[in-house]
């Protein structure tokens, strides 16, 4: 065969291998990060910023809803190709999976039912729920022993249990709080904002397998260019406000 066209053929192999599906898993209980819209479609933050990313990349999008927990595990096991799912990135996760230059500053807060708990000493021997699994669970079990942290599969079970009185409070990120402030004027944040940089405050990062470090490079390259180009300020502005 000629050795140009055989090169050409390689490129164009190649170059739709490149354009091949990403598989993105996440939990879909998540708003506004991700969450189930009233055809059953997972919408949010992240997929939109996914979205933006498989453009650039050339690339077609899946997404797949999973509890939390078992995210890392079915990247490890190559289940999926990445997880975007507003993942702080955290030393211990570094252990197990590569992420992502951050793609959103987080920090995390407690809300409860307005009048209940005073402020975040006044926790003590209360029941706070978390997402089992997360960096909230995590901080709670170590920097505060004296709460009794009530793990769930979802934020929304949790929130649904603060309500009927079950649980004092739930933890989770300020973004995600807010919205359930939104939808309920009977809540408000108890204390201030946390953001120890053990747990929170390095950001949520898109995770991928350790030895998928071409993938990595690929969506740290197109994240850098949605941000320099405008797109992502237009996702983030539609779900954060300007």
């Amino acid at each position: 065969m000629n050795k140009i066209l055989l090169a050409t053929i390689i490129g164009l192999a190649s170059s739709q291998a490149m354009a091949q599906e990403i598989k993105f898993a996440m939990e879909a209980t998540y708003a506004p990060f991700e969450y189930m819209d009233e055809n059953n479609q997972i919408q949010g933050f992240d997929v939109d910023i996914a979205n933006a990313l498989c453009k650039e990349l050339d690339a077609t999008c899946t997404f797949h809803n999973q509890s939390f927990d078992s995210l890392i595990p079915a990247l490890k096991f190559k289940r999926y190709d990445a997880a975007i799912s507003a993942m702080d990135i955290t030393e211990a996760r570094q252990q197990q999976v590569s992420f992502s230059q951050p793609y959103y500053d987080n920090a995390a807060g407690f809300i409860s039912i307005k009048g209940k708990v005073a402020d975040i000493d006044a926790l003590k021997g209360k029941r706070v729920g978390v997402q089992n699994g997360s960096t909230h669970q995590s901080y709670l079990t170590d920097q505060m022993p004296d709460v009794t942290t009530v793990p769930y599969n979802s934020y929304q079970d949790a929130f649904i249990d603060m309500q009927n009185g079950r649980i004092d409070a739930v933890f989770g990120d300020t973004a995600v709080v807010a919205e359930w402030l939104k939808k309920d004027d009977k809540l408000a944040y108890v204390g201030k904002p946390v953001t120890n940089p053990k747990y929170f405050g390095n950001g949520f990062g898109i995770a991928v397998n350790k030895n998928n470090q071409e993938l990595l490079k690929q969506l740290n390259t197109a994240l850098a260019k949605i941000k320099q180009d405008g797109q992502y300020q237009v996702v983030f502005d539609k779900y954060f406000g300007k």
